[in-house]
């Protein structure tokens, strides 16, 4: 239970993992590959739910702030247990905060007051303030837990380079037509649910400058973009029809991290249907 909201979380060690560096995963050209995580850390064993945001913005508020796009806009799918959707990168920081103060502004995102707007990134602050920060996953955080295999890497979170069974497994394909319940499906290979398919997950890590990334792909993708080598990249102010999970870092991960960041332009497009 954290701040009244129950969580469920499960820890990724083996700290210091080298990354994977297979050509193409990922896309992005990091010659270190990705997925490698100095620190030990915790992850969500489920995607955020509509009970778990419904408790949140029922303690503080729903999250507010600049620009106004990136906070007008409600659940899609709205049963409890089902993925919370319709999110921005800005609205998950929020509820990251508040698992980590009690403030949807105080944690490791900066955010000022009147008019509230995003600043920046400081996991080692909040660290030392709260002894623990609750935070959006790094996409090496969230590449790691999905597909660390514990002596490398697998195409996919189940541990293999096989798809999982749409529908059955997991949820992907269209084979069920809207978000699941979180852990309907197959326990992944580190203990987690839904990192392949289910809703789009937002992650920390910054493309082309003011970009946030997201991973695992959707209900409604094909299992290619449930795969390691499949990344997506939208402006955090778009409320695209994703989630995202929390991982928690208690130690210090390296350096702060801390950035006056912009806004792109871009949309976000989730859905790819046949």
């Amino acid at each position: 239970m954290v701040r009244g909201i129950d969580m469920d979380f499960v820890t990724i060690g083996n700290p210091g993992n080298p990354g994977d560096t297979r050509t193409g995963y990922p896309p992005s050209a990091d010659p270190y590959g990705c997925g490698a995580v100095g620190y030990e850390y915790q992850i969500g064993k489920y995607e955020v739910t509509n009970a778990q945001w419904d408790a949140f913005v029922s303690a503080v508020g729903a999250p507010t702030g600049n620009p106004p796009d990136a906070y007008d806009k409600s659940a899609y799918y709205t049963d409890a247990q089902q993925p919370t959707n319709n999110v921005s990168w800005y609205e998950a920081a929020q509820f990251c905060n508040y698992l980590t103060s009690g403030d949807k502004s105080l944690g490791a995102y900066l955010f000022s007051t009147n008019p509230n707007e995003f600043l920046g990134i400081d996991r080692g602050s909040a660290i030392s303030a709260y002894g623990i920060a609750y935070v959006i996953p790094t996409e090496a955080e969230w590449y790691k837990a999905a597909y660390y295999t514990g002596s490398g890497y697998s195409t996919y979170a189940n541990g293999t380079d096989t798809a999982p069974v749409a529908g059955a497994d997991t949820n992907y394909d269209d084979a069920v037509g809207q978000p699941w319940d979180v852990g309907t499906g197959t326990m992944e290979q580190n203990g987690t649910f839904d990192m392949m398919g289910n809703v789009w997950e937002w992650n920390e890590s910054l493309y082309f400058g003011s970009e946030r990334g997201v991973r695992g792909g959707s209900c409604y993708n094909w299992g290619v973009d449930l795969s390691s080598s499949a990344v997506g990249h939208y402006v955090p102010y778009s409320e695209g029809d994703g989630g995202f999970r929390v991982a928690v870092v208690t130690p210090a991960p390296g350096a702060a991290l801390l950035g006056i960041l912009g806004l792109g332009s871009a949309g976000w497009r989730l859905r790819r249907r046949r």
